[in-house]
C-alpha cells in the first residue's frame, strides 16, 4: 500500500509509521529524518534546511520535493511505502501526484496542548534514531537507548517554543491538505490519544474501511 500519514508535530506519526511499515512490509519514508541526517552531515540540502528547522518553520517546497522524489525512485519503495512528513503543503501534494499514486491518507488528530506535552517529552537516539517518550514510551534505563545503549537527546525542534511555532505553522499551511484529500475520498481520520497499541489498532481499522 501507498500511505500518507498526516498530523501535527507530536501526533505520533513517526512511532506509528514504523509499526505500520513493519506490518505491511514497506519502507517508512520520513522526510524529517532525512532532513535531520542532512543537517548533521552538513550537506548542501542540510545547510539550506537547517535555519528553517531550527525555528519550527517549514523547509521550502522545492527542497523537500526534490528529496522525496529521489527517495521514491529507490527500489524498496516500488511496491508501497509509508510517507511521514510529506506532503505538508498543497504545492507538495500536487507535486506528489506527478510522482506516484496514493491509496489512503491517515490523518492523526489531537488537542494542541496534548501535542505540546507529547513533543516536549520526546527523546531520540542520535545513533539509531529510535524514539521514546518520558511518559508514554520511556526507555528501560533513564535517558539510555534500549536498542544501542546511546545517550538519548531532545531535538532542538522539540523544545516548547519551537513546538508551538510548528503547530501554528501546521494549522496555517498543512491542515488544508485534509480537505484536499477528503475531496478525493482518500482521507481517514484517526484520534491519536491513548496508548501506542490502541492508536495503532485504530489506524489498522481505518485502513480496512
Amino acid at each position: 500500500m501507498r500511505i500518507i500519514l498526516l498530523g501535527p508535530p507530536g501526533a505520533g506519526k513517526g512511532t506509528q509509521a514504523v509499526r505500520l511499515a513493519e506490518k505491511l512490509a514497506v519502507p517508512h519514508i520520513s522526510t524529517g529524518d532525512i532532513l535531520r541526517r542532512n543537517v548533521v552531515k552538513k550537506t548542501k540540502l542540510g545547510l539550506q534546511a537547517q535555519p528553517y528547522m531550527a525555528t519550527g518553520k517549514l523547509v521550502p517546497d522545492n527542497l523537500v520535493i526534490e528529496m522525496t522524489a529521489k527517495r521514491l525512485k529507490e527500489k524498496d519503495a516500488r511496491k508501497g511505502f509509508i510517507l511521514d512528513g510529506f506532503p505538508r503543503t498543497l504545492a507538495q501534494a500536487n507535486a506528489l501526484e506527478d510522482l506516484t499514486e496514493i491509496d489512503v491518507v491517515v490523518n492523526l488528530f489531537l488537542d494542541p496542548e496534548d501535542l505540546v506535552k507529547r513533543s516536549t517529552g520526546r527523546q531520540v537516539c542520535p545513533n539509531c534514531e529510535a524514539v521514546y517518550h518520558v511518559l508514554t514510551n520511556p526507555p528501560r534505563k533513564t535517558n539510555v537507548c534500549d536498542k544501542c545503549g546511546s545517550d538519548l537527546v531532545q531535538r532542538e525542534d522539540d523544545k516548547e517554543e519551537v513546538v508551538r511555532t510548528r503547530i501554528t505553522t501546521y494549522e496555517d499551511l498543512t491542515e488544508p491538505l485534509c480537505m484536499y484529500y477528503k475531496e478525493k475520498a482518500l482521507l481517514r481520520d484517526v484520534y491519536a490519544s491513548g496508548h501506542i497499541e490502541e492508536i495503532f489498532e485504530r489506524i489498522l481499522e481505518a485502513l480496512r474501511r
